[in-house]
């Protein structure tokens, strides 16, 4: 019997109602056990958001996000990398679990829960797929729209930067994974991070990408669109203007 239960789990990823969102579980390349918080509000056919938090923090970087994202048309799904700690009251499980697992949780060992999220939601979803990062996952998700071409419909990215040459990459290691990058792609960030990201934005060949900073001020990552935030209702409007281009019409 047990193991018709462990098999059981291993095909139906676990769900566990909250709200406007399920609670769910399903494996990283490495066969770690991902949390992620899945907001599926619309049919299949909908666009599609992958949300990624940013370093120290959790999927509850989006609690307040993606119902709004869900109300412009959007199915979501927020997820907790191994690379994180806890935001908003919301423990990052996948963190807690690869640390008691002792797996490496650098930045770039996150990248491969990116990967997986993508092909869970590929074999789910039927619309378009837009990846959203916050901080280092916002250089992440370059990466992985440089990579998968095929799959990556189109880019947010909060505050991204070369964050990764203690991990013995380059300077230039977003740079040089955003060259090639064809879909439309939307970055911004505190108006005093500019500088973190402007070459990277600059190489970027897209002819639809697109930048916002605020005329003053401003946050790290996603809190910008957080009601805390000063400036919160110019990002919106911004990132509206951006995801509009992928709603059904």
């Amino acid at each position: 019997m047990r193991r018709i239960i462990i098999f059981f789990l291993l095909i139906f990823p676990f769900l566990t109602e909250a709200g406007n969102f399920k609670t769910i579980h399903f494996s990283s390349k490495d066969d770690l056990t991902i949390t992620a918080d899945l907001y599926l509000v619309h049919k299949n056919n909908a666009p599609f958001i992958i949300l990624f938090h940013r370093a120290g923090w959790s999927r509850g970087e989006y609690r307040e996000i993606a119902p709004k994202l869900n109300d412009l048309g959007f199915n979501c799904m927020a997820i907790d990398q191994r690379s994180g700690n806890k935001i908003n009251g919301i423990i990052n499980e996948t963190a807690q679990l690869a640390k008691e697992r002792k797996k490496r949780t650098t930045y770039l060992d996150a990248l491969q829960d990116l990967s997986a999220s993508m092909l869970y939601v590929k074999k789910m979803a039927k619309g378009k797929i837009i990846i959203w990062g916050s901080s280092y996952s916002a250089s992440l998700v370059l990466i992985e729209a440089n990579q998968h071409t095929e799959t990556v419909a189109g880019v947010v990215s909060f505050a991204p930067g070369e964050y990764f040459s203690k991990f013995g990459k380059s300077k230039t290691f977003i740079q040089d994974n955003a060259k090639n990058i064809k879909c439309p792609v939307f970055i911004t960030s505190a108006k005093s991070e500019y500088d973190n990201w402007k070459d990277i934005y600059n190489v970027i060949p897209s002819p639809s990408k697109i930048y916002f900073l605020p005329l003053f001020g401003g946050v790290h990552g996603s809190e910008a669109l957080w009601t805390s935030t000063k400036e919160h209702e110019l990002y919106w409007k911004a990132l509206k203007n951006y995801l509009g281009q992928f709603l059904i019409k």
